[in-house]
């Protein structure tokens, strides 16, 4: 009798032990399967945070490409902009300094021009002049005034044919023409020439022509 209780203490602390193991057996499983489970969160939580830090850094590096671009297409732009404006104003800088070169070209032959004829009409006003000498005086005069009308009508003439800007200068019978223009074609010369002879009653050899 004693030894089967004493088999049935045995029997039912070893069942005890069994509930324990299996009870302990059973934590451990849980308790590493929620470790599992919280590291793979974390890890899947540090990858999307991972993503989203690439996407922000991938945005960002956009952002400043665009800026750059935009950046250096303003500056070349400006910089077209700034050779254009500078090219224009080289251009009538260019053109503004031929514009005074003939109107101050014209206006010193029309002052030696009055100036001849101020000392001729002194010479037929004074009253200690030869009638010879007025008689030059007069003929002078008259040239004068022919040169200065045929000179007019040519350089009118020379305007209606295109050329905008021209001088033209009388030495007895040599005529110098200057026309505001790089260069000048066979047929415009011509055309210059024809006009300078048949106004000014001149040679053609007589005619020099040169540019501007």
């Amino acid at each position: 009798m004693k030894l089967l209780k004493k088999n049935q203490v045995i029997i039912y602390v070893i069942a005890v032990m069994l509930m324990v193991a299996g009870y302990l057996n059973y934590t451990t499983r849980t308790n590493g399967e929620a470790v599992q489970a919280s590291s793979s969160e974390v890890n899947e939580t540090d990858e999307y945070a991972n993503i989203g830090d690439a996407r922000l850094v991938s945005s960002e590096e956009v952002v400043e490409n665009n800026t750059v671009n935009e950046t250096n297409t303003t500056e070349n732009t400006a910089n077209t902009t700034n050779e254009t404006t500078n090219t224009v104003a080289t251009q009538e800088t260019s053109a503004s300094n031929t514009d005074d070169y003939f109107a101050k070209s014209k206006l010193e032959r029309d002052t030696m021009f009055s100036q001849m004829l101020e000392t001729y009409e002194n010479v037929l006003n004074s009253s200690n002049a030869l009638e010879t000498q007025k008689q030059s005086a007069t003929e002078e005069i008259t040239k004068i005034n022919n040169t200065k009308n045929s000179i007019m009508i040519c350089e009118n003439l020379l305007k209606t044919k295109g050329f905008e800007n021209s001088v033209i200068f009388v030495n007895d019978e040599s005529i110098s023409v200057i026309i505001g223009a790089q260069e000048l074609k066979e047929d415009e010369i011509a055309q210059i020439q024809n006009i300078i002879s048949r106004e000014m009653k001149a040679d053609i050899e007589n005619i020099h022509i040169s540019t501007k």
